[in-house]
């Protein structure tokens, strides 16, 4: 039974993204988000960890302390901060990296989807960005990306899906640069 309802679940989020991301333009990434939940390395821990109200890798991680479902998903999937890390040849340590922007997109779309999931009918548009607001991984994530996804994240709380899915078409997904950036000529 924990696998079926794990199933809905993660084909709901899907499916949430999925409208999210073909509503901006992103279609392959649309129909390919999230797969790897798919393959046994996270469906069946999935299954196993479901709780239906949060995600079943924390969990896993109380239990183990850590989650191997998470590792394969963060390394699977571009939308995820955690994949852009590389080692740095100056320091010799791991690093943050900036993240493209049509992966920054669907990672908003995500968030949303991921909140919208687990809220259910609490959800609310600043769902996304309170998460956001109290959790400590901002403070892995590249500079450049922390300030970008919370400032989408911020406009969606705002302004709303509407005009938040308006600028990620017009204007991030057409790299045209984000108000902090605009330089004024003299």
């Amino acid at each position: 039974m924990k696998a079926w309802r794990h199933f809905k679940t993660i084909t709901h989020h899907k499916w949430l993204v999925l409208q999210g991301c073909f509503r901006v333009g992103l279609y392959w990434q649309g129909l390919t988000h999230d797969l790897s939940k798919y393959s046994p390395t996270e469906f069946l821990v999935g299954a196993r960890y479901y709780q239906g109200d949060k995600s079943p890798n924390s969990a896993e991680r109380r239990e183990k302390g850590y989650s191997t479902a998470w590792m394969h998903h963060k390394g699977r999937n571009r939308h995820h901060y955690e994949y852009w890390t590389d080692l740095c040849v100056e320091t010799g340590r791991y690093e943050s990296v900036p993240m493209p922007r049509k992966y920054l997109v669907e990672m908003v779309m995500d968030r949303r989807a991921a909140c919208m999931t687990y809220e259910g009918e609490r959800y609310t548009d600043a769902s996304a960005w309170n998460y956001f607001a109290k959790s400590r991984e901002r403070r892995l994530m590249h500079p450049e990306l922390e300030r970008q996804l919370g400032f989408l994240l911020e406009m969606l709380r705002d302004r709303g899906e509407a005009e938040t899915f308006r600028y990620l078409k017009t204007n991030v997904l057409t790299n045209k640069s984000f108000p902090w950036e605009e330089h004024t000529e003299e």
